[in-house]
């Protein structure tokens, strides 16, 4: 870590919401907010002029919403992307799952306390891309009979078992059940710091981003449990 603060930038239609996280946000001695954005269009234009560390990005906005935004500013195009972290509400979840497609690294509920939301926000700028594992079992669960894999997952599936150790295997199936390192260093009796190891590695290898690709293409390709 840097003695720099994390630059956030907040994205959200309502002006309510965006000053209640800009107080939030400012409040923290290790936190700056450099912009504010009201759409998805004014979120893509002050990320791109701004270069956030951070970008607290609703989905539901006027002109341009949080998914397109967030595709533009963190898809597989994007150069050197801020981690995105979305806020959202259960009845809108059938938009988190393309969110996290699109690039986002993390997904808190609307309705999390402040504590919760700044450290999100530095989870997401720390690396540890998926947020509130009980609440990521929940979603994902959601759509894991949608992501039924055809024959070119199936092939991606071999390609994924041959590139990886078994071991890694495993720590992949665990994160895609949505469980913090913690949680799976205690499932395969093993410490945090190797669980640490393992997903660094697994990223390396299969070229994903961070743990919310790796739980995308867990599913996609049938290698959760449930989605087969």
């Amino acid at each position: 870590m840097t003695d720099q603060p994390i630059r956030v930038l907040v994205c959200d239609d309502q002006e309510l919401v965006r000053t209640g996280y800009v107080t939030i946000f400012s409040a923290q001695p290790d936190m700056e907010v450099v912009g504010e954005a009201a759409n998805g269009l004014e979120a893509v234009h002050e990320a791109t002029r701004l270069r956030p560390d951070a970008v607290v990005m609703d989905i539901r906005m006027p002109l341009l919403d949080g998914i397109e935004a967030t595709r533009r500013l963190a898809g597989p195009q994007a150069a050197d992307p801020p981690k995105i972290l979305v806020v959202t509400t259960f009845n809108v979840d059938a938009y988190v799952y393309e969110a996290f497609r699109a690039g986002a690294s993390g997904f808190l509920l609307k309705d999390a306390p402040p504590a919760q939301l700044v450290n999100g926000v530095r989870t997401v700028t720390g690396g540890e891309a998926l947020l509130a594992p009980a609440v990521t079992r929940a979603l994902i669960g959601h759509f894991a009979e949608r992501l039924r894999p055809g024959d070119p997952s199936r092939t991606a599936r071999e390609d994924i078992v041959r590139t990886l150790t078994p071991r890694e295997l495993e720590v992949l199936e665990h994160i895609a059940q949505g469980l913090s390192n913690a949680e799976i260093a205690t499932a395969l009796f093993i410490t945090p710091e190797t669980v640490k190891t393992y997903v660094s590695r697994i990223l390396a290898k299969l070229d994903l981003r961070d743990r919310v690709q790796a739980v995308v293409l867990a599913y996609r390709i049938g290698l959760a449990g449930g989605a087969a």
